[in-house]
């Protein structure tokens, strides 16, 4: 079999320049497959498994094919809006724009992402300069047209990334309110590591006699990911976590909850027990959640816990580990958790810790995923499990705080009979969770003159001069 590189794909010197030098050698699957699609202006339907190289496979051809648009001035006028690319999240939406950056360096084109959760007012300025290719989660960019600081009456591509997600997240009518202001002569490209039968819906509706590429089983998980299931009782979950995480050779492990609250909780408590963790969740300020992930990154934080905001977005070049802490609900979730690991064909892991009240959700993931996973009955350290209740005593409390009845105070003399227990309910859970200091200061007032740090703006707004 005859191996194709960049160059047979008939890109631009300038952009296969750009790829060498972001180590770029030889295209995968999707890419192979729908650039030329791209080039030749079809409407694309493409899907595939998480870390097969998704963004470059719309982005190069867009970017061939904007060249002509590219320039040196600086007038607003020269650098209409020409491509929108929209994603779920802000983290995805980041790391679009990162890669559309690397790949238009030797050329003029000017690129910009924007997404809430950070002043709007330190993204205006930029956009009112113009951009050629614009970034955005769907909320923001309707802000930004509400504000009038944007036009799009010269789209001429569109992209939806991880569309399936887009409709998880409820953001239909966002779409739909956007679709609506874009010229009806446009290119659309849809990409997305599952095709359900809404999005299949949703095609039928912008996409126009769409070429169909699926370059993996829909709905598959990577061969190079070894999955293994612990069944476990709820209770214990967070001490065979800190077990796992011991044991383990793994520089860097990503920890998936169900909600903001377990993963807040979770983090703090390995913490305390000397596990260089942090959490990534929606009530953490962009900031806080931008540094959660550097440190990641950088290795200085082992562990990062997060929900499914960070299933989709987070790229993570060799990811050892994936732990789902609780399992999603939804079984396409779960493709998309361990996707995060085994990327670009490297090998990864992935472990689920199934309560028994969850063992009808892991059910319904080996149903879709079309495979047995393999289970192992946990075996839980008791002197662990004491250490980690022992550790787990609030401050102000008695270590032994079992013995006292569920939402007691020192010192309250009216003490009430303990609540039942919940099936497969942690009574770690019980105490209060309570913001960060950094989190509590992010959500003070603007300074006096109403002006944003700098540090906010530099950090979030990202162009391509």
């Amino acid at each position: 079999m005859n191996t194709i590189g960049f160059a047979d794909l008939k890109l631009a010197p300038e952009i296969l320049r750009a790829l060498t030098e972001s180590g770029y050698s030889t295209p995968t699957p999707i890419q192979a497959q729908a650039i030329p699609l791209v080039l030749e202006g079809c409407d694309l339907m493409a899907g595939a498994q998480t870390g097969t190289g998704k963004t470059a496979a719309f982005a190069l051809p867009m970017l061939q094919k904007l060249l002509p648009f590219a320039s040196t001035s600086t007038s607003p006028a020269r650098h209409s809006v020409r491509a929108l690319i929209l994603v779920p999240t802000r983290e995805l939406a980041i790391q679009v724009e990162e890669s559309v950056k690397a790949y238009a360096k030797y050329s003029h084109l000017r690129s910009l992402v924007v997404f809430g959760g950070v002043d709007i007012k330190t993204q205006t300025p930029y956009l009112k300069r113009g951009v050629e290719v614009l970034v955005a989660t769907p909320g923001r960019l309707l802000d930004h047209i509400e504000m009038k600081s944007v036009l799009l009456n010269q789209v001429q591509m569109l992209v939806l990334d991880e569309a399936d997600r887009m409709l998880d997240m409820g953001f239909m009518p966002d779409l739909k309110r956007i679709l609506a202001l874009l010229p009806r002569q446009r290119q659309n490209l849809m990409f997305s590591a599952t095709f359900s039968n809404e999005i299949k819906k949703l095609s039928a509706e912008f996409l126009t006699n769409p070429k169909l590429i699926e370059v993996a089983r829909s709905n598959a998980t990577a061969e190079n990911v070894t999955q293994k299931v612990y069944l476990v009782e709820q209770a214990d979950k967070h001490v065979l976590l800190a077990q796992l995480l011991r044991g383990s050779d793994a520089s860097q492990v990503l920890v998936f909850t169900k909600t903001k609250l377990t993963a807040g909780r979770l983090a703090k408590q390995l913490q305390k027990e000397g596990v260089a963790a942090d959490a990534i969740h929606g009530d953490k300020t962009q900031l806080e959640r931008m540094q959660a992930l550097e440190a990641f990154k950088q290795g200085t934080v082992t562990v990062l816990i997060g929900t499914d905001v960070a299933a989709r977005g987070l790229d993570i070049d060799q990811l050892p580990m994936v732990i789902n802490y609780e399992i999603p609900h939804a079984p396409e979730d779960y493709v998309h958790r361990i996707g995060r690991t085994g990327r670009a064909g490297a090998s990864g892991k992935a472990i689920s810790l199934v309560s028994p009240e969850e063992e009808k959700y892991l059910k319904e993931i080996e149903k879709l995923i079309k495979k047995e996973i393999e289970k192992e009955t946990a075996v839980v350290s008791h002197a662990a499990q004491n250490s980690a209740r022992t550790n787990r005593a609030p401050r102000g409390e008695h270590s032994e705080r079992s013995q006292a009845p569920r939402g007691e105070h020192a010192g309250r003399s009216h003490a009430r009979p303990a609540a039942p227990k919940k099936p497969g309910h942690d009574p770690w859970f019980d105490k209060p969770y309570e913001p960060s200091a950094s989190a509590a200061a992010a959500k003070q007032p603007e300074q006096p003159d109403g002006k944003p740090k700098k540090v906010v703006a530099a950090l979030f707004v990202r162009r391509q001069s």
